[in-house]
């Protein structure tokens, strides 16, 4: 068992780290692209890997397309919101900055477990929440008082961040139920494709002509991010309490923050740097710490993030 625990562990951290480094891939994509370009590449770079992997193994879950459930259309709406609301979020602040308030997600998934699957409420919700608000508040007014000072589109950016989330909320509420009845594969193939089919009307092949190499490779990381997480993510599940990867998860955003900072000690031309007062790591880390709580505090459920 010990054994198991620590395999699921290990894929769990694998996954933190893919969605720890995406918001600064992300970050550098938008350079050349606009968000629903990049998150149409992402999308259909993740379908097209997925239908080759179903094709050779699971050809069965290719029935998912003759009649699929209404929930399930809906699920991939909001996913897609939720990738669009995040990649936009990051064009108008940075990567740090939209890792801290995306959580919002999976505080707003609880939520829903109260009040839609009548899970039972504690103290270690209420703290949690407290948390969050205390945190984000700090971290915000930090930020707004500092270096975006002048930024007329940081505040913009954070209410698509936070838009973003509680679209992966709505998501993952949706998915909590639809993963009793079908498995994951099977599901996530028909999100990324419709995702993908949405998005293409916005999308011309002259959009890309202007790029190199390095900057396809990018965008292939990019969607075989959303493969590798995901596909991890399940295993780790498999393997452990759905709980204790989800406050695994949670610590993504520390990731972002330490890469960010040798980014700036390497003095990377790239990516612009990032700055936080003393205070506004304080409310990232209440935040964090706020929102690991109230995962803590719910039932061992089974659902991902962006």
């Amino acid at each position: 068992m010990g054994n198991t625990n620590g395999k699921g562990l290990m894929y769990a951290v694998f996954t933190a780290s893919l969605w720890g480094f995406l918001a600064i891939a992300l970050k550098v994509a938008l350079s050349g692209l606009s968000p629903i370009q990049v998150v149409w590449f992402r999308f259909t770079t993740a379908f097209l890997v997925l239908l080759v992997w179903t094709v050779i193994f699971r050809p069965e879950d290719l029935k998912i397309f003759r009649r699929p459930p209404v929930i399930l259309v809906l699920a991939a709406l909001f996913l897609g919101v939720n990738y669009l609301g995040f990649i936009s979020g990051v064009k108008y602040t940075s990567p740090s900055i939209a890792q801290v308030f995306i959580q919002i997600g999976p505080v707003g998934f609880a939520v829903s477990g109260i009040l839609i699957f009548k899970e039972s409420v504690n103290w270690k919700h209420f703290t949690g929440f407290a948390l969050v608000i205390t945190g984000l508040g700090l971290f915000y007014s930090e930020q707004i008082t500092g270096v975006h000072a002048t930024d007329a589109g940081f505040t913009r950016g954070i209410f698509l961040i936070l838009g973003g989330g509680l679209a992966w909320s709505v998501f993952a509420t949706f998915q909590k139920r639809l993963v009793v009845k079908y498995p994951t594969n099977q599901l996530n193939l028909f999100i990324y494709g419709l995702c993908g089919l949405i998005m293409l009307p916005f999308v011309h092949p002259a959009d890309f002509a202007g790029l190199n190499g390095g900057d396809f490779l990018l965008l292939f990381f990019l969607g075989l991010n959303t493969v590798l997480a995901y596909g991890s993510l399940a295993l780790a599940i498999k393997y452990t309490e759905a709980n204790r990867v989800s406050v695994i998860l949670t610590l993504n955003p520390v990731i972002t923050f330490i890469t960010m900072y040798f980014l700036a000690t390497a003095d990377v031309s790239w990516i612009a740097h990032e700055s936080f007062t003393g205070l506004a790591l304080i409310g990232a880390l209440t935040a964090l710490g706020g929102a690991i709580l109230v995962i803590m505090a719910g039932k061992k459920k089974k659902a991902a993030t962006n």
